[in-house]
């Protein structure tokens, strides 16, 4: 069962709990080569199949797309079937599905296999942030899904580089393929991890789904339950009874405004992060004089800044909330709005040069900063019981609102006014993403301590070191 503060840290040993994370983090990894190294092949698909442009767009597009559609209910099924299931089945399906585009006979068969990769994928990252956010003690939570949202910069910059490389050696069939096996035997591996349960009621009465009828005494049936639950350790079954419906479901990702405010914040940050890792080869290349390949490499140091920038500002977060909860928010605020002085002087001021490209690079450290604050913020103000339906929620809105929006508006933006005057606009979003965080913190307290009871419990030094219970 979970603490107080959502967490069964006190269970597991460090080492076991790493040992997951790890496992997470490279099943993640995985997930976006297979996403990111499609585009390697788009010289050899349209040789092969004489594709436009927009059809070789469309089999990227179709990704994101999915996962918006298929990412609440996934998550949904996650919170219900139990998180460690829903990771084994979900890495299994895309793994599958990457290995169905290495086969593909014609456009449409790819463009269904690249489809149902999205399908695998919209649950996979919920489930993970959940079961993550239950083995680490919340005064680790950022720095830990930090590394786990850093998975995505770190496997995108292998899809470029190891695609370009590979379908040069061995062709597109085996590009699309080489890592839907991996994927597949780590997916596997989660079936051996432990679940933990979660209770059908919040720990202060009047929080969370269920909560004030079993807290107070009202509801009997769920008291017993939540009565019999306790004690409990990790586990690979999930309650049987208890489960908040859907209308419930709704309310409680939406009942905190710290949740809807992070949920927001977190899109229009992505909007600018997506844009730049979509738009700033195409910019490098004719502004330094560069080949494709080249333009490439150069763009992959600001995705690696931000792969660095998650995992230390996340880390960065925590210890800043250990001072003042409020001030894992404020973080992420003030970061973002550095990036967006940073990447307007970059763009709007400076001009191609040693100078420019220096900026460009520092700022893939803070504008990546809310990767993993963003969703820790989300799962400290929700009930437990739907962790991964919230995160869900707020993958959603990134990949609407986010991910589809920044590179589509900065080519409408760049068509009527140059790339570089889109380039130094779009960071705006930025301003916009530390506004909502900013807002968010405001609440984020008031919101923790409805869902925990009075906020995160002190932990004894060595807790987590020690193995109490298997």
């Amino acid at each position: 069962m979970l603490d107080a503060s959502g967490s069964v840290a006190h269970l597991v040993s460090r080492r076991y709990a790493w040992g997951v994370a790890l496992t997470v983090v490279a099943l993640a990894m995985t997930d976006y080569i297979d996403r990111q190294i499609v585009g390697s092949t788009f010289p050899y698909l349209k040789r092969a199949w004489g594709l436009s442009d927009t059809a070789l767009g469309a089999l990227v597009t179709t990704v994101s797309v999915t996962i918006a559609v298929f990412a609440l209910p996934a998550a949904r099924l996650a919170d219900r079937w139990g998180r460690v299931r829903t990771i084994a089945a979900m890495g299994s399906a895309w793994s599958l599905a990457a290995l169905a585009c290495a086969v593909s006979g014609n456009y449409a068969q790819l463009f269904a296999a690249r489809s149902l990769l999205g399908v695998g994928e919209a649950g996979y990252g919920p489930a993970g942030a959940a079961l993550l956010s239950g083995y680490f003690p919340q005064r680790l939570r950022a720095t830990v899904l930090s590394v786990f949202q850093a998975a995505g910069p770190l496997g995108s910059v292998l899809g470029v580089v190891l695609g370009g490389v590979m379908a040069g050696q061995f062709g597109w069939r085996v590009t699309l393929g080489a890592f839907g096996v991996p994927g597949l035997l780590l997916a596997l591996v989660f079936l051996k991890v432990r679940d933990y349960r979660t209770a059908t009621v919040s720990c202060a009465g009047g929080a969370g789904i269920a909560g004030s009828g079993a807290a107070s005494g009202t509801d009997s049936d769920a008291a017993s339950d939540a009565a019999s639950d306790a004690g409990e350790g990790l586990t690979g079954h999930r309650a049987s009874s208890g489960r908040p419906d859907l209308a419930a479901t709704l309310r409680e990702l939406f009942r905190s405004r710290t949740a809807v405010w992070c949920y927001l914040g977190g899109a229009l940050n992505l909007v600018v992060l997506f844009t730049l890792y979509t738009w700033l080869p195409s910019y490098l290349g004719p502004a330094y004089g560069l080949s494709c390949t080249q333009a490439g490499m150069k763009a992959a140091l600001f995705i690696l800044a931000g792969f660095l920038g998650a995992i230390v500002f996340g880390h960065l977060a925590d210890r800043c909330a250990a001072v003042r909860p409020r001030h894992r928010l404020m973080v992420p605020a003030v970061l973002a709005a550095g990036a967006w002085g940073l990447l307007f002087t970059a763009f709007g001021v400076l001009g191609p040069g040693g100078g420019q490209y220096a900026l460009i690079v520092v700022a893939g450290l803070p504008v990546a900063a809310a990767l993993g604050t963003a969703p820790a913020a989300v799962i400290d103000v929700v009930h437990p019981s739907v962790r991964a339906t919230a995160v869900g929620m707020a993958a959603l809105v990134q990949n609407l609102f986010g991910l589809a929006v920044g590179p589509l508006l900065t080519g409408l933006l760049s068509d009527a006014f140059g790339l570089r005057t889109a380039l130094a606009v779009m960071p705006l979003f930025c301003l916009a993403a530390a506004a909502a965080f900013r807002l968010g913190s405001r609440s984020y307290e008031k919101d923790l301590a409805a869902v925990s009871g009075g906020g995160p419990e002190p932990i004894p030094p060595g807790t987590h070191e020690r193995e109490l219970s298997t």
